[in-house]
This record gives C-alpha cells, structure tokens and sequence, in this order.
C-alpha cells in the first residue's frame, strides 16, 4: 500500500468532492478515509487514499491535483504517507 494524505480548503462551493473523488477514481486511486467539514462557509477535507495501483508518479499526480484545485479555487495538496510522518515527529 502506497499512502497518500490529501487537503482541500477553500471556499464551499458545489461540486469539490465530485471533481477530486472523480480525479482519483479515474486514476486508479483508492479513498481508504475520508473527512470534510465546513465552518462559517470554508470547506475543509482530508483524505487518505492509496496510491499504488495508478500508473502517474507521485509528482505528476500532485501536480494534477493542484491544477484541479486552482480551477475551482481552492487549495489541494498531496503528501506521501512517509514525509508526511515525518514533518510531524519533530
């Protein structure tokens, strides 16, 4: 299993879990956890997904999703597992 942790946040609006959730299923991306919120109008959403069945290196596939969120205006970010526990231990 290749573990990704992905964020969004960014203003609600219709449609940001369907243009990630689709992203991701069409690039062979599993969601293994997933939790969103919204506070006084701000979406906030994590994911855990598991990466190793897509075929796109995990530069290109954090880029994709970067691209997503700029053309719906909010912030996407993608963390290999491993980094992302390693920021944390400090």
């Amino acid at each position: 299993m290749k573990k990704t942790i992905i964020t969004v946040v960014g203003h609600d609006q219709v449609g940001i879990i369907a243009k990630v959730c689709t992203y991701l299923a069409e690039n062979h991306v599993n969601i293994l956890d997933i939790s969103q919120t919204i506070v006084s109008g701000f979406f906030n959403m994590m994911m855990i997904v598991d990466t190793k069945e897509s075929e796109k290196e995990f530069g290109t596939f954090a880029t994709e999703l970067e691209k997503i969120g700029n053309e719906i205006g909010v912030v996407i970010k993608a963390q290999r597992e491993d980094i992302f526990d390693m920021m944390h231990h400090l």
